[in-house]
């Protein structure tokens, strides 16, 4: 069954168990923020993250194309400033599938969408695929430490091929692409199968460069809406 979500697109991807801190200072995404606090204590308080194909961020028509699958983003924490800005803390829930999308109205000055869950499953081959990707993650986070990049990833990722098939997705420092198809993937086999993939050419390209290529960035950045 279809559930309509608010829609917050980014140019940046967000995976089931991943943090991902937000800074809302757009006037429709502080009205997003604004509605889910009106919201009973005890009711759920998320929306969508999609990540956007073509376009930017901030403005009117910004976001022209966005991705067909996303991630509910849950509300772990918020801050609000005197100026009507927001810092929220959200964390990654369920992967979505876009079915259709609402324009902003008066009522809503944000996008909506129909959406619809997509399930989580190891998928065959998964325990092999992860003792393998386990293997060249580690050696990953050793070559980003010998360039001095203190990435914040996990010392210890999860051993259950599903959380670390997420895990190693939001670790590593690659282009939106890339982290699309991971979140894209059909279940945790298929992902390890490409983050094998990923982390490989990744670890050739550290051991070829001094420092990180040009356009990578390591570390948590703070999204601007």
């Amino acid at each position: 069954m279809a559930h309509r979500l608010p829609l917050f697109p980014l140019g940046s991807i967000l995976f089931p168990g991943a943090t991902l801190p937000l800074r809302v200072f757009e006037e429709r995404y502080r009205r997003l923020v604004g509605d889910l606090l009106e919201r009973p204590a005890d009711a759920a308080r998320h929306f969508g993250v999609v990540g956007i194909e073509f376009g930017h961020e901030v403005g009117a028509a910004a976001a022209q194309r966005l991705s067909a699958v996303g991630c509910v983003a849950e509300v772990r924490g918020v801050r609000r400033h005197g100026d009507g800005r927001y810092d929220l803390v959200v964390e990654g829930g369920t992967r979505f599938r876009v079915e259709e999308v609402y324009s902003a109205d008066t009522d809503h000055p944000y996008l909506r969408a129909d959406t619809t869950p997509l399930p989580d499953a190891e998928g065959p081959g998964a325990e092999a695929r992860a003792e393998r990707v386990a293997r060249l993650f580690a050696v990953y986070r050793e070559r980003l430490a010998g360039i001095g990049v203190p990435a914040g990833l996990p010392a210890e990722p999860p051993s259950e091929p599903l959380p670390l098939s997420y895990a190693v997705s939001a670790a590593m420092i690659i282009d939106q692409r890339d982290r699309q198809e991971l979140l894209e993937a059909d279940h945790a086999a298929a992902r390890l199968e490409l983050a094998a993939r990923l982390l490989r050419r990744e670890n050739r390209v550290l051991t070829a460069f001094p420092s990180l290529p040009a356009g990578r960035t390591a570390g948590a950045d703070v999204n601007l809406n």
